[in-house]
């Protein structure tokens, strides 16, 4: 089992930035070197949208198009966690902000997640 655990979320004006931290926990994949971690959100009446991936051995990131020049993806191994640094945010970035993590499979839709964080909410009023 495995647990994640997300925090920063809130509330940030326009042009702000915010940091989530994701703290797993548990029988994690970083125990033995694999996996992947990562990052998606959900706005109201819209469907779970992928984000951010890294892998926890090489730390080799990647990105959905709609965010890769304001998102930054990192991990860091001895403390089981993984950030998302969002800039430059928007209303539309209004959302909660799920931790996501598999064990084998790369991370690019909800269909391979492993286990799922609790969310956190963030929001860029407009």
């Amino acid at each position: 089992q495995v647990q994640l655990v997300e925090s920063g979320g809130g509330l940030v004006q326009a042009g702000g930035s915010l940091r989530l931290s994701c703290a797993a926990s548990g029988r994690t994949a970083s125990s033995y070197g694999m996996g992947y971690m990562g990052w998606f959100r959900q706005a109201p009446g819209k469907e779970r949208e992928f984000l951010a991936g890294i892998t926890w051995s090489g730390g080799s990131a990647y990105y959905a198009n709609s965010v890769k020049s304001r998102f930054t993806i990192s991990r860091d191994n001895a403390k089981n966690t993984v950030y998302l640094q969002m800039n430059s945010l928007k209303p539309e970035d209004t959302a909660v902000y799920y931790c996501a993590s598999s064990f084998s499979r790369r991370l690019t839709s909800s269909a391979v997640v492993d286990y799922w964080g609790q969310g956190t909410q963030v929001t860029v009023p407009s």
